[in-house]
């Protein structure tokens, strides 16, 4: 966070533009692009950004009711109603910003380390601070902040206390990474690789190579792998245009290698089960380190840790100490269930501000318990005062609500007076993790969120263990990051103003109800839909406040419907006049506004609604129920992902057109109308009409086959080995002895079978998991909670190692076609037994 020091007028003259309001100079701390994600509003500035779906000038009113009173725009001709604001106007909000927190870097001279590549950008920055923590005062970027908009939100951060910057930078097109470089301004360069990533925003790879090079443009020097020759070759290029002088100031080379010659050249890479031993020839020396991590991405992301330390001066001795100490770097935040019916999310691996204001946005997106508490190490290394820090962590404390704290350490318990200000918040604190777990028994966890967020030497997973709630090994992961890009994607698809419905039946298709449904309520999805009242009530208790449209109401459930402010679908005459005269009895019907509710039509699928011939009884039943307003009319396509049947599509929409015309001749107000479905949307772009409804495709499930390579898949079903065995020839394996083995066979017994979910028709070879990046068949008949593969070919396999069900590497569509059926029926099949792991970047 920087040191307040500026104003908005000083600000202001470095961004350009126009004021189209100005009430009065005001300090500025921090800056925002997300309303749902602001600290510290009064000194706070708010870009709004405007992109293909989301505008964020239609939050400043919001914002101002939250405490904001500066705002940067790029429209003059609305009418701000914010008559204590400063309104700046700039012709792009996200040059404004890059250009202020370019300028913001000009203040500070301290060595700058910047990082590109299409991998481990993210890993060598949380390995850098790891390493050198000990040595500098290190401000870095949050998580993986790397993008046009993260980069200036991350070295923003940088203030007076800081020695080293280490901040990623990725570019997904051309253009991009000048605007990077002026923020950054890296003395420093690491390349850590090249890949596939974000190729379609390239002409090639060689193009992608210089596009990211750009960063390093000015750099003192850049440390590379020379064992990837398109970056040898653009380095090269681009060197060949410096003069002499200009290549002994800028732009040196730091290079290691394991098959050419090198600054530092790798000679050994023994791997063991546990760690690895790297050894290498720098300035004719032998020298080595060992890493705990076996893995090839790993030993890469080490070696440039290790290339960029020797280039700093870090004795050998002290390297190798610390290398040793690599840690494990969470790249993601989990929410998992916990004793007592809580959630724990588990962000256990590092403590920083930066972070933990990250953890708590995520935190207060989970809306299903009243309560949210923060179990917090000691911040350490931030650089800043020890009294200034906890009170800026006190105040963020108190603007995200959380309703206790749970304080472990030296010094966040000296500093607890400053939280005992909030008189809001429960607080407790102890020196230490032991100290913490003597007394967990004494501790109350009872239908809470709970954040874990401690730095490594703490060691928070012996409190995540004792936390989490105890199930079996096999585990359903959801990908929130997938679900949010799979929203995206099918935005990107819609006109502007097309809203969005979202089905969230039968546990979001075995997904997780109010997880799901809380990511999709942040990403502004418009609309939810369920099956069943009971799946809609659970959401509503979880804290889900979008409109959700019940697709199967019950007469028994009218009340509950009422209670808890859902929208039935009222599909045909019964259903209408049943729900109709329940408001009536009830006084309902003499509240005001009228009642939601939607309006089915069946236009060819046969399944629900109103037919062509009940036309005439539904607008008369419309125009006797004036105490309901329809909020739309939809149909369902029956086979609009299959081409063979377009033209019955065709007809579809035709009719789907005919009817609700009809039934808005009715109406005094114009509903919205929905037809299309996931495969719908990317194929017949023509009937998006006002709201569109997403299902299996936004869990990353392309039945169309018209996004291949856009959608990423959103759950990952693994599991473990329980045992493995060698059998001979002619021995068989489980139940009716369906299996004989034709030779030798090593087979594993893994802990999953048909009670969590897989299908029984997967025996005896038709399906396969994945052991070590491998296919192994499943032998013999699925047992109820087991199952047994041939991992003969899978390599050096262990009792304990990962088995993967289906997951991105696996798709789930593939599980489907060895079963003879479709993915919705593998998905809405996983046990509710089946641990699910929530997790997010």
């Amino acid at each position: 966070m920087a040191t307040i020091g500026y104003t908005f007028q000083e600000l202001a003259k470095v961004m350009g533009g126009n004021w189209l309001q100005f009430t009065g100079d005001r300090a500025i701390n921090g800056l925002s692009l997300d309303s749902r994600k602001l600290t510290d509003p009064e000194f706070a500035l708010f870009f709004a950004v405007k992109g293909k779906r989301h505008d964020g000038h239609k939050f400043l009113s919001d914002l101002y009711k939250m405490g904001v009173r500066n705002f940067v725009v790029t429209e003059e001709e609305k009418a701000y109603d914010l008559p204590e604001a400063n309104v700046l106007k700039v012709p792009n909000s996200v040059r404004a910003l890059q250009t202020l927190v370019a300028w913001h870097r000009d203040q500070y001279k301290l060595p700058v380390i910047g990082i590109t590549g299409s991998n481990g950008k993210t890993i060598v920055k949380e390995w850098l601070y790891q390493l050198l923590e000990e040595d500098y005062v290190i401000v870095r970027s949050p998580k993986s902040y790397n993008s046009q908009v993260g980069v200036p939100l991350s070295v923003w951060q940088l203030n007076e206390s800081h020695t080293l910057g280490v901040f990623e930078a990725g570019i997904s097109e051309a253009g991009e990474m000048e605007h990077l470089q002026k923020v950054i301004r890296p003395d420093i360069g690491i390349f850590t690789n090249i890949g596939e990533a974000h190729a379609e925003g390239f002409l090639n790879s060689r193009h992608k190579v210089k596009e990211k090079l750009k960063l390093f443009i000015h750099s003192r020097i850049l440390i590379y792998c020379k064992d990837y020759p398109e970056i040898t070759q653009a380095i090269t290029e681009i060197r060949s245009q410096f003069s002499e002088v200009e290549q002994q100031e800028k732009f040196q080379l730091f290079t290691w290698a394991h098959k050419t010659d090198a600054d530092l050249r790798i000679t050994t890479i023994d791997r063991n089960t546990a760690e690895t031993y790297i050894e290498g020839k720098y300035k004719g020396e032998t020298i080595q380190i060992t890493i705990p991590f076996t893995d090839m991405a790993s030993i890469e992301n080490a070696i440039h840790c290790w290339a960029t330390l020797l280039y700093l001066h870090v004795h050998q001795v002290v390297i190798q100490e610390r290398m040793r100490k690599l840690g494990k770097i969470a790249m993601r935040l989990e929410l998992k269930d916990a004793v007592n019916n809580c959630s724990l999310i588990n962000d256990s691996y590092n403590s920083d501000f930066g972070s933990l204001t990250i953890a708590l946005d995520f935190m207060s997106q989970q809306k299903q318990h009243p309560k949210k508490t923060l179990i917090l190490s000691d911040i350490l290394q931030s650089g800043k005062n020890e009294m200034d820090l906890y009170d800026d962590v006190a105040a963020l404390v108190k603007q995200k609500q959380v309703t206790r704290l749970l304080g472990i350490g030296p010094s966040i318990s000296r500093q607890q007076r400053t939280f005992a200000a909030n008189k809001e918040l429960e607080s407790h604190f102890f020196p230490s993790t032991d100290a913490f777990l003597e007394q967990l028994s004494t501790i109350q966890f009872d239908n809470e969120t709970i954040l874990l967020k401690g730095a490594r030497s703490f060691e928070f997973e012996k409190i995540s263990k004792l936390l989490e709630q105890k199930v079996h090994e096999t585990v359903l992961e959801i990908n929130l990051n997938a679900l949010a890009h799979n929203l995206q994607v099918y935005h990107s698809l819609l006109r502007p103003n097309v809203k969005t419905m979202v089905m969230v039946k039968a546990l979001s298709y075995g997904s997780g109800s109010f997880e799901i449904a809380s990511t999709l309520q942040f990403h502004r999805a418009d609309y939810l839909a369920v099956a069943y009242t009971d799946e809609a009530v659970t959401l509503r208790k979880a804290g889900i406040t979008l409109p959700i449209m019940v697709m199967n109401p019950e007469q028994r459930s009218f009340e509950a419907i009422v209670h808890y402010n859902l929208e039935p679908d009222l599909y045909n005459e019964g259903i209408f006049q049943k729900f109709s005269e329940y408001l009536q009895l009830t006084g309902r019907a003499l509240a005001t506004p009228p009642f939601p509710v939607h309006i089915e039509l069946d236009t060819g699928m046969h399944r629900l609604g109103f037919g062509e011939g009940d036309m005439h009884a539904l607008l008369k039943a419309l125009k006797k129920s004036p105490w309901l307003k329809v909020e739309s009319i939809f149909s369902h396509l029956a086979a609009s992902e299959e081409a063979v049947h377009d033209d019955f599509t065709k007809e579809q929409t035709a009719r789907f057109e005919r009817m609700s015309q009809e039934v808005m001749k009715q109406l005094a107000y114009k509903p919205l109308r929905h037809l299309l479905n996931s495969a719908g949307i990317a194929r017949f772009p023509d009937a998006q009409y006002d709201m569109v409804r997403l299902g299996l495709g936004v869990y990353g499930i392309d039945t169309s086959e018209a996004l291949t390579g856009k959608l990423q898949q959103v759950g990952r079903l693994r599991t473990t080995i329980s045992q493995i065995r060698t059998i001979n020839p002619g021995e068989t394996v489980s139940y009716s002895r369906t299996y004989t083995a034709p030779g030798e066979r090593r087979i594993a017994t893994v802990g999953i079978g048909y009670a969590d979910g897989i299908d029984r028709r997967l025996s005896n070879g038709v399906g396969s998991m994945l052991v070590h990046g491998k296919l192994a068949p499943i032998v013999g008949r699925v047992c109820m909670d087991m199952c047994m593969l041939d991992i003969t070919d899978s390599g050096d396999v262990h009792e304990g190692d990962e088995v993967i069900v289906f997951g991105p590497e696996l798709l789930v569509q593939q599980l489907a076609d060895w079963a003879g059926t479709i993915p919705y029926e593998i998905l809405t099949g996983i046990s509710s037994r089946v641990k699910r792991v929530f997790w997010q970047e």
